[in-house]
């Protein structure tokens, strides 16, 4: 006999484990003790030492599903306590808390069905839960997770739920979250003045949907406003009461059968919109063009309900809603009941609230299936606060992220946290949620940054923040280049290192010579870069202007390819060019998206960044043409000279030729592009790794044919897999950018 301490790190906090443990513990014919740390869990067995060593080695294979076992450390004694059962403990609070937190969970089939049995006592209970499924970041106030230490404090658990709670055969057996009708939350309903009304919530609430209202539904990371699918009208009024004219609404279906019938689900697209996750997937349309009140471009995202209350509200009757945060445009997800209803009011027709309490905004995740896994647009619930491990130590840094879609990353050893999205950094109210989930993450991970990452760009809210908290804790600050972060982050996220080609394209990024950059071709890695390639720079008629404004980005494209530009302000336009006013250079292939889309008729006002590109991808049509590129070399950057390829374009347009056949040869040679400029790279340096990063490689037809190109010229091409590619990723760049500049001091 022998006595054995195990600690055991990873997410082992919230989903099952310590009942897990103690089925485990009687098939080994062991005894001890097990209780959560702030480092995760510590076990104390004793038993024979061969079912001992057996019991550890199977603890990876056997783990509960939601479970990730990151690390296991173990330590043997001949000495014995003499244990005569096994007990759970009470959880220990260390001076230094090193616990892994698990994402909020869909709903489990267990669940399921009870919710769905008259004869179950949580028969149509909106809050049932259990060790698999269920809320988790959102609710959690500090660590270790326990019950206290949650928004669940305010519900004590009746006897039933206690028993249940203490009783090592059930599945709820631990479940902090635990709850029925008798104790935990509850639902109401209120009208459009936020007064309550009433009746049965849920139905009271499935009733105004049936009649074509607007409602406010309060989910597990904040409030959506939900509303029926299958009558535009209804939809266009959403859109005029959120200020949301044309930017894609997400729509939830009761099930993956009800999405087939809107969208193509391939069988790995229905495997991620089933999984415990449940993310919203970008599907494909059906129908070229159809469901434009829900989404202008060919895909349309789709969720699965993945709390009991979603599932409820579909009832028998409705097959799908739209399902959007509740927020006026540019402002942060609305999470409080009081919020909701002052917020709110002018745009709900009612509101299906509950009394638990909200602790952490978490928007629905975005992603496309790629390669038959999640290729993220957005990275939020279900996934954070899962971290990226890397292979180094970090140590405790802070990296700040950009403006646009931002993030923060925070690391500690060889975890990195990337927070949820938070979005555009451009009014107080993100700013202030921004500061406060910054808070939050030190506290839940017990991490006091030694250095701060930032962008290069001045004006950035980001890093106005970064230089301030620098200044204030006396802490460096390094400032990174927006591009290069790109880069580090899809090195970062493919556990790379060493030095790498990256290609990063996309709208916008403060360069190193003070004009903005965007279609880059760079040599290096977390130390530091070289760029080796980009675009001729295209003058942005009025600066930011063009971003929403797209035909001032083709009026200069034309005018600098020597073609008459027509245009009712060209006189203008030529007065700003020719004396500089407000005409900064950009290389940024966001630009050249925009440009070419408003030239060929796609889009020439945009009410949304990236739109224009969005709807070029949209109109593409089936065509391998390419149409002819030139190229400067300028000094060792090998810049694509855009102007011959744009004369090629208006003479297509001249001859009538279908604009989507136009769109296709446009992202054909700017495939050829990227690949002529690797093979640029390879010769000055002799790397054959390429990283794909930066907002324009959420281009699906440029992801499903540039990667092949590369792989065929004999590259090996990495994409991102953990991170989004675009600006929300960059954090994580910044972060292992840091961490090389501090080894280097």
């Amino acid at each position: 006999m022998e006595r054995v301490l195990i600690h055991i790190h990873g997410i082992v906090q919230g989903v099952g484990f310590r009942p897990f443990i103690h089925k485990q513990v009687r098939a080994y014919r062991l005894a001890g003790t097990i209780k959560n740390t702030s480092s995760g869990v510590e076990l104390e067995l004793e038993g024979e030492r061969e079912e001992l060593e057996r019991f550890i080695a199977d603890l990876p294979h056997k783990a509960p599903k939601l479970a990730v076992i990151e690390r296991v450390e173990t330590a043997f004694s001949p000495e014995l306590k003499h244990f005569s059962d096994f007990q759970i403990l009470q959880s220990k609070t260390e001076a230094q808390r090193n616990t892994l937190i698990s994402p909020d969970i869909g709903i489990c089939d267990d669940c399921l069905r009870e919710l769905l049995d008259p004869a179950d006592r949580r028969y149509r209970y909106p809050f049932i839960n259990c060790t698999n499924c269920g809320p988790r970041f959102t609710i959690i106030k500090d660590v270790p997770y326990d019950r206290a230490k949650t928004s669940m404090s305010e519900f004590p658990m009746c006897p039933d739920c206690d028993r249940e709670y203490h009783d090592i055969e059930n599945r709820r057996y631990h479940a902090q979250p635990d709850c029925c009708p008798d104790c935990g939350p509850h639902v109401f309903y209120l009208d459009a003045a936020g007064d309550p009304v009433p009746g049965d919530a849920i139905e009271l609430a499935r009733g105004a949907l049936r009649a074509g209202k607007i409602v406010a539904i309060k989910g597990l990371g904040g409030i959506h406003l939900a509303c029926r699918c299958d009558e535009p009208e209804i939809a266009r009024t959403l859109r005029r009461r959120k200020q949301r004219d044309e930017k894609p609404f997400a729509v939830m279906c009761r099930d993956a059968a009800c999405a087939r019938t809107i969208c193509e689900v391939s069988a790995e697209e229905e495997a991620l919109l089933t999984s415990f996750r449940r993310p919203i997937v970008l599907l494909k349309k059906r129908e070229r063009g159809a469901y434009a009140h829900l989404s202008e471009n060919n895909y349309i995202g789709v969720m699965l309900p993945y709390t009991p209350l979603h599932v409820l509200l579909f009832g028998d009757d409705i097959d799908m809603l739209v399902m959007t945060s509740a927020n006026l445009s540019d402002t942060p997800i609305v999470y409080r009941n009081d919020e909701a209803t002052e917020k709110l009011r002018g745009i709900a027709d009612g509101f299906l609230l509950h009394n638990r309490e909200i602790q952490t905004r978490c928007d629905d995740s975005l992603c496309y299936c790629l390669g038959g896994e999640a290729y993220f647009a957005r990275r939020s619930r279900g996934y954070v606060p899962f971290p990226v491990s890397i292979h180094e130590d970090a140590g405790m840094s802070l990296a700040c992220g950009a403006e646009q879609k931002a993030s923060f990353c925070l690391s500690k050893g060889n975890y990195v946290f990337p927070s949820q999205h938070i979005g555009d950094l451009k009014n107080i109210e993100t700013l202030e949620n921004y500061e406060r989930q910054i808070r939050h993450f030190e506290k839940l991970f017990d991490i006091r940054p030694a250095a701060i990452a930032c962008d290069l760009h001045p004006d950035y809210l980001s890093t106005a923040y970064a230089v301030e908290r620098s200044e204030e804790e006396k802490i460096p600050l390094i400032r990174v280049q927006h591009h290069h972060a790109h880069m580090a982050a899809c090195m970062a996220d493919n556990a790379l290192s060493g030095e790498v080609i990256g290609l990063v394209w996309d709208g916008t990024g403060y360069g190193t010579d003070g004009t903005t950059w965007g279609g880059e071709c760079l040599i290096g890695g977390y130390d530091g870069f070289t760029r080796v390639g980009s675009i001729r720079p295209i003058p942005l008629v009025g600066g930011d202007l063009v971003t929403k404004e797209p035909l001032r980005a083709a009026w200069a494209l034309k005018r600098c390819a020597g073609l008459p530009a027509s245009d009712e302000n060209g006189a203008l336009y030529e007065t700003m060019l020719q004396n500089g006013l407000n005409c900064p250079l950009s290389s940024g292939m966001g630009r050249l998206f925009d440009g070419v889309s408003a030239m060929i008729g796609v889009k020439t006002r945009c009410s949304y960044e990236g739109q224009g590109a969005i709807l070029l991808e949209a109109a593409a049509t089936a065509d391998g043409g390419l149409y002819p590129a030139a190229w400067e070399d300028e000094n060792g950057l090998l810049r694509f000279d855009w102007r011959e390829m744009i004369r090629a374009i208006v003479a297509d347009q001249s001859r009538g030729l279908d604009r989507g056949v136009i769109a296709a040869r446009f992202m054909n040679t700017l495939v050829d592009m990227g690949v002529r400029q690797c093979l640029f790279a390879r010769e000055k340096s002799g790397l054959e790794r390429v990283v794909l990063s930066g907002g324009s490689f959420q281009n699906m037809y440029m992801m499903h044919r540039l990667p092949a190109a590369l792989t065929a010229a004999g590259f090996a091409v990495y994409r991102h897999r953990r991170v989004s590619a675009n600006d929300e990723g960059i954090s994580l760049g910044q972060l292992m950018i840091a961490r090389a500049a501090a080894e280097r001091k």
